[in-house]
């Protein structure tokens, strides 16, 4: 129940988060009219393009770093990974004993989805605690794709 609540916060932030980090990238890029519209309206259509937009801009507009590694699934067609090794949000995050199994990386998981969706890649998104060697708090951010955008990026494939 908690997690879904994080999961819809993160989303609503996620829509805003997209436009912030164009803007932020039009801005720098000097790609502004003397009207102050952007004179670029570029957006990624497909998969990879877009996971590492969120993977490199987005996550520096929001944690000031990037994330650590993109991966596709091996197993699963439609599945896609963002891990971050050292996620800003569990770091300064202390659960109470009866939430453990809450994890708040979750609100992050809401804003890669709420990004995806509102870009015309329907998704779930749900984070996972994997830690290894060195990183006790990494998190895998899983993203599920629908059938249709699979769809999609095959038929672009062929072109």
């Amino acid at each position: 129940m908690q997690i879904r609540k994080l999961n819809n916060l993160g989303y609503s932030v996620g829509l805003r988060a997209l436009e912030l980090t164009s803007l932020i990238e039009n801005f720098n890029k000097n790609n502004m009219s003397s009207s102050g519209k952007s004179n670029v309206s570029k957006r990624e259509i497909r998969i990879l393009d877009m996971l590492q937009f969120i993977g490199s801009s987005i996550w520096k507009t929001l944690f000031d770093k990037p994330s650590d590694n993109l991966e596709k699934s091996s197993e699963n067609e439609n599945q896609y990974m963002i891990i971050d090794n050292n996620p800003v949000l569990s770091r300064f995050i202390s659960v109470p004993k009866e939430y453990e199994n809450l994890n708040c990386e979750a609100f992050v998981a809401g804003i890669i989805e709420g990004i995806l969706d509102i870009s015309y890649f329907r998704c779930e998104v749900s984070a996972h605690s994997v830690p290894a060697e060195g990183f006790p708090n990494r998190t895998v951010y899983l993203i599920n794709f629908d059938e249709s955008v699979i769809k999609r990026e095959s038929r672009l494939s062929r072109k």
